[in-house]
Parts: C-alpha cells; structure tokens; sequence
C-alpha cells in the first residue's frame, strides 16, 4: 500500500552535485515515488550564496539558514553534499538529533569522523549513508556492505582519483610533462584551480580509510592511511615503466596482513604491468579490485567524480534510505567489530624501481649490490647504461618489508659513487 504523506528531503549545498540532485528529485519525483513507495519532496535547500543563478532549482526553496531547515522536525532526510569539515559535521549530528536519516558525500569528514556519525546515527535510530563519498557512481560501500557481508575481503585494490588518473594518462600516452599534463585538466575541468587535494593524494587516502574500514570491519581513520603524492612523477620514470613493460598509476591499497591479524592502507604512485587491468583505465576514469576469499577477484569500474554520476550516488543512498524509513526500520550501521590495528607502512612488504646516477667505473654494481645484501634486499634485475664517466643504474627489487628499502636508499646516498637518486617507485599489481 502506497504511503500518502510525503517524505521530507533537505539538501545541503546547491553546487555541480547539488544542483543536479534538486534536478533529479524534481523531474523524476514520480519514478522516486514508485520506487520508495511513498512521494518524496525537496523541503529546502541550503546554500552559502543565495543569488547565484541554478537552473531547474526551486527559488522558493533557498535559504541561508542551514541550522534552521536541519531543526525543523518534519526533516525525513538530510542530504549534505557542502563538503569540508565545518559545518557538515555540526549539521549532520543536529540532523540525527532531530530525527533525521543523512546521505553524505564528504569523504574527508567520514574518513575522520565516521565512527562519531555512526554512533550518533545509531543513537538515534537514524541512518547514514554515503556510497556517493568514495567513487561517483561506481557502487563500492554497497557491495562491500552488504553484498560481500558474508565473504572475507582480504584487498582493495584500485584508481580511486579522476584528475590524477587523467593526469598520469597524459604523461603516458603523450609524453606530457606533470604541469603541461596538470594545465590541460585544469581546462577541461578535471582539475580544481587549486589541485593539492588530488595531487598529494589526500583525497585518494580519505577515500582508501572508507574502503578499508568496510573492508575490513574495523576502524580506520585518515591519519592512518599512508599518503604520497604524485608531483614528482616525471617522463623518465614512465620511460623507465615501458622498459619494464609498465605504466604509472596513483593506487589506493588497502590490504589485510597475511596473519590476518592486522591490516593497512595506502596511497602512492606505483609501476604495474600493462597486463593488469587497472593499466587501460584511462582519462578521468576510476577502477577499484576487490579481492575476497569466495568472491575471487571483483573489478568495479566507471566515472568516479563529476556532477551527473556523483548525484546518482546520491539518490540511490536517498532511495534506499527513504525505503527504510517507510518500512520503519534502518540499514546496515558501522561494522567495527575485529578491531583490527593499522600497521605502518615500514611493515608492508612491497618491491622497488630504483634509478640510480653513479660514477661509470668498475665496482659501482658491486658497491649497490652489497648495500642491498646488507639490509637483506634481493635485487630482482638491474640495467646499466653509461658513458664519458657518469652512468646510470636501474635497480629492481623482490618484495621486501619497506622499512629494509627505505633504509637501502639511504644508504645507497651515502656511497661515494652515487651522485644521486633519480627516482624511487614502488611496483605493484603482480
């Protein structure tokens, strides 16, 4: 039996997601209704600039009092869409305390803050979901959620960035250098004005604490999530790469330990073969593997950013929120319960593509490969090229505890022989 009395939407932010979600709502509102089983309305908007001009958004509905709409009452569901920290935290938990269910797409707030949320979500009996956090519209927290409940993921392994995805692509496939590559997101939009974000890797690494919390069943915050960033990429290591039958790709990887009693999470540049899936995503794309142990190997794939697909994240979080409120009940909460601890990135056992600038005269390979020995690195391969004294030594490793590589470096720094390190990348998706 169809519900007569409306649901009640409050969305927070009007901008690219914003906008197109009020779009949806309200060219779609009777699919929605058949959907839910019961309408849905859009109750009120709240923005930070009420005179901008947003086509298809109901004027009426625009206000400057974020706080206010939150309190009214007769809110069913909140969507924040705003960003940042401040004030969507403060909004979303005035939300639940007012009865409220939150849809979030605020990757840096859930990845700091998330398990505060849960708690308060399921103080109140509320829901909070925000599958539109982690990857547009690529499902991720649903499958991981829900749909692999009953499985063991033991990795997550993908491309979780669009703008240094395309970035990267760029060098690649064109030979751009990193700023003629960053210039032409920029102006094609697939780069902020100010990209820190996404070039140092903060919002792959917020995105990666998500996936390893579902992943896993334990708690992971952004703090614990190893970042580095992809500004000193350069067209010598994707030359190095295609000598190795590689590209470059910044990977978030989330990954249990072999013991199964810890786990970890990163972000960084690395090499994989042009075999892997994940080397043909191309531009401003996404693909994220996720490896469970009945499952196998899983490989979601698509847009992962931009107005249109984020917003359809959205609205499927808001349908099946709204679903759970017509059925007076509530979705999966926060699953924390191995308590697993997140090991630092010196115990993670990874490989490395080494480029060494060494004096070209004999004993220099014999110097490196004693250093390597000494810190109990195996050398997988090593190419050699030089001339008129100077000569560079390329160097890769058999996986090892990144502690023991990041010792052998600096200790290869120190070798009289070596005038410097060219680069340092490690090797992954073998």
């Amino acid at each position: 039996m169809m519900r007569t009395r409306p649901l009640k939407v409050a969305l927070l932010g009007c901008g690219v997601v914003g906008s197109e979600v009020a779009r949806i709502m309200t060219t779609h509102a009777d699919d929605l209704t058949a959907r839910i089983g019961a309408p849905v309305e859009l109750a009120g908007i709240a923005v930070r600039r009420p005179g901008r001009v947003r086509a298809g958004v109901p004027e009426e509905l625009i206000t400057t009092d974020a706080t206010a709409l939150v309190k009214r009452g007769d809110i069913d569901v909140v969507v924040e869409v705003i960003g940042g920290i401040e004030p969507a935290r403060t909004l979303i938990t005035t939300a639940f305390e007012h009865g409220a269910s939150v849809v979030s797409a605020n990757k840096a707030l859930l990845a700091g803050d998330g398990a505060a949320l849960h708690a308060a979500a399921e103080a109140q009996g509320a829901d909070l979901y925000y599958e539109a956090a982690v990857a547009g519209a690529i499902p991720l927290v649903r499958p991981l959620r829900e749909s692999l409940a009953g499985d063991k993921v033991n990795r997550v392994l993908g491309i979780v960035n669009g703008t240094t995805n395309f970035i990267l692509d760029k060098m690649d496939t064109s030979g751009a250098g990193y700023s003629e590559a960053l210039d032409e997101a920029t102006a094609l939009g697939y780069a902020e004005a100010d990209p820190t974000a996404d070039v140092e890797g903060f919002d792959a690494a917020a995105k990666a604490a998500i996936l390893a919390g579902i992943a896993f069943h334990t708690r992971v915050r952004l703090d614990d999530v190893y970042r580095e960033g992809m500004t000193e990429v350069t067209a010598a290591d994707f030359a190095s790469a295609k000598r190795m039958g590689c590209t470059i790709k910044l990977l978030a990887i989330c990954e249990r330990a072999a013991d199964g009693r810890s786990v970890t999470a990163r972000v960084h540049p690395a090499m994989i073969p042009l075999s892997h899936p994940l080397a043909s995503v191309r531009e401003a794309y996404n693909a994220v593997f996720v490896e469970a142990e009945a499952a196998g190997r899983l490989m979601f794939y698509g847009p992962g950013a931009g107005g249109s697909p984020t917003a359809s994240a959205v609205l499927g979080d808001l349908v099946a929120v709204c679903r759970n409120k017509v059925a007076e009940t509530t979705g999966p909460g926060e699953s924390a319960y191995t308590r697993l601890p997140v090991s630092p990135m010196g115990d993670v056992v990874t490989r490395y593509h080494i480029s060494l600038d060494v004096a070209d005269k004999p004993g220099v390979l014999a110097q490196v490969a004693t250093v390597f020995a000494a810190h109990g690195v195996s050398i997988d391969t090593v190419r050699q090229t030089g001339k008129d004294g100077e000569a560079s030594l390329v160097v890769v490793t058999h996986r090892a505890p990144d502690a023991a590589l990041s010792a052998t470096v600096e200790a290869l720094r120190k070798l009289d022989t070596v005038r410097g390190v060219a680069s340092i990348m490690r090797v992954e998706g073998e």
